[in-house]
């Protein structure tokens, strides 16, 4: 029996890379809006802690340097916590939470409440192009529907 070669690709192991960014519904969960927001960015500072070794303390500095105006850890708890009513996060600060963190994912959260997806600018094209062609096919089977019938009163 061959051995196998380990240097080579296996075609059927390949999976398509993932296009839109954002964490699974499982993540927010359910309930109130602010209750699922505060998940969420509980969860980015996780995958953040875990992924890069950047604790909230460090979060909050290069958030603060990111904003230029104070954010603290404590900030940080009181945005990622449920109980902390009154305590939402600002929209800069979101936005510098996920220039510093780099969880992307982050982004996706709203909009896919709205029925969208966020995908990288790299895609926009390539959806574009699969638009126009979609576009292209119903005006072609337009066409000849409407050939058909011109042809058959002749």
């Amino acid at each position: 029996m061959a051995t196998r070669d380990h240097r080579t690709a296996d075609l059927l192991s390949w999976e398509p890379p993932q296009v839109a960014v954002g964490y699974g519904p499982d993540v927010a969960g359910r309930g109130k809006l602010e209750n699922q927001i505060a998940r969420l960015l509980a969860r980015a500072l996780r995958d953040v802690r875990e992924d890069k070794g950047l604790t909230r303390a460090d979060v909050a500095a290069l958030m603060a340097r990111e904003l230029q105006r104070a954010v603290s850890e404590d900030q940080l708890d009181k945005w990622t916590s449920e109980a902390s009513t009154g305590h939402r996060i600002p929209l800069d600060a979101f936005a510098a939470l996920v220039v510093v963190t780099g969880v992307e994912d982050l982004l996706a959260f709203i909009p896919a409440m709205l029925g969208f997806a966020v995908v990288p600018r790299k895609y926009a094209e390539i959806i574009e192009m699969h638009l126009i062609e979609e576009k292209e096919r119903e005006l072609a089977d337009a066409k000849a529907r409407l050939q058909a019938r011109l042809r058959s009163r002749a």
